[in-house]
């Protein structure tokens, strides 16, 4: 059993960030996200910043798909770009696990427009388009990561926090009077498999990430992702997770508080080891299959609490 960071950081200084993720989670290393410096450093912008052949920019209600690339998608590319040379500097001999993040496609429609407005989500022909895009510009990006960090197993990460209420037909419209209508679980699936399809044919291992209640558990290990990653403290243990646990897909769940707050070792342990015994499983006989995380990102904490929170998921781990 190892730990790791779910993704996101306090603060502008990347280095510096880096090198708190290599000391305390040193075995499977997250490369950071850090909002704080913008719009183009979180995670809807660093997405679009991936896309290939179709373009977005920043508006002032948001992020909008436009008909060519747009300064500010040329700047979150940039940002990457800088940022992955700290990576390859610092990583370039880790022998580990190196985890990148990405939005889904799902989250991605539900957040950003088309381009006369209103959401991805609502036009089934972009959200596809989104969805091919996106997939297209992680296999290259994979290929770099592939070059950067030769020696390091990759993971890609992808992001669905948005995933639960586009299947309950809970995202608002753009006058916010109505609702979009739900996606039916075949359609989900296949753009999910769009993106678990092209991170394994990279040579990465494609895991997803949903810190909201009601994880469509059944959905996604049927998409492809080896992993699930979730928000203990938000999901109820149920037959679905120990259904996908015999199904070979492994658990990651996020036990640490993602602000600042109170826990020890043995109190994220004991959540851990409380959540799969009443799926009827022994925790410590599953160490090779579970990764222990923070709820979910730690940009909203302090310095001091996400270095204090990846040392609680690495310890507990260990423990």
């Amino acid at each position: 059993m190892t730990g790791a960071g779910v993704g996101s950081m306090p603060g502008e200084d990347y280095a510096e960030s880096l090198r708190v993720v290599v000391g305390e989670t040193g075995g499977l290393v997250a490369i950071p996200e850090l909002p704080a410096r913008g719009a183009h450093a979180a995670m809807v912008g660093r997405s679009l910043g991936l896309l290939d052949s179709l373009g977005a920019d920043l508006q002032p209600a948001g992020w909008r798909l436009v008909d060519h690339e747009g300064r500010d998608q040329r700047r979150a590319r940039s940002l990457l770009a800088q940022d992955l040379d700290v990576v390859e500097e610092q990583l370039q001999e880790h022998d580990g696990v190196v985890k990148q993040q990405v939005a889904g496609p799902w989250t991605l429609a539900a957040l950003v427009e088309r381009p006369r407005g209103d959401k991805v989500l609502g036009d089934h022909g972009a959200r596809r388009e989104l969805a091919e895009s996106l997939a297209e510009g992680l296999r290259a990006h994979v290929a770099d990561l592939h070059r950067r960090v030769p020696h390091a197993e990759l993971v890609v990460q992808v992001d669905e926090p948005m995933l639960p209420s586009v299947l309950a037909a809970a995202v608002p419209t753009a006058s916010g009077f109505g609702r979009h209508r739900s996606v039916d679980a075949p359609e989900a699936d296949a753009l999910l498999r769009l993106l678990t399809t092209a991170i394994t044919d990279g040579g990465a291992r494609p895991v997803t990430h949903c810190c909201a209640p009601d994880v469509p558990v059944a959905l996604l290990a049927g998409a492809g992702f080896t992993a699930l990653s979730f928000d203990l403290t938000l999901a109820a243990p149920a037959d679905v997770w120990a259904e996908a646990l015999e199904a070979g897909v492994d658990l990651w769940p996020g036990a640490v508080p993602s602000v600042d707050g109170q826990a020890s070792e043995r109190d994220v342990r004991q959540r851990v080891e409380a959540f799969f015994a009443r799926l009827g499983f022994d925790a410590e006989g599953l160490a090779d299959r579970l990764v222990v995380t923070p709820s979910c990102g730690l940009a909203g904490a302090s310095p001091a609490w996400a270095r204090t929170a990846l040392t609680l998921a690495e310890r507990a781990s260990a423990a």
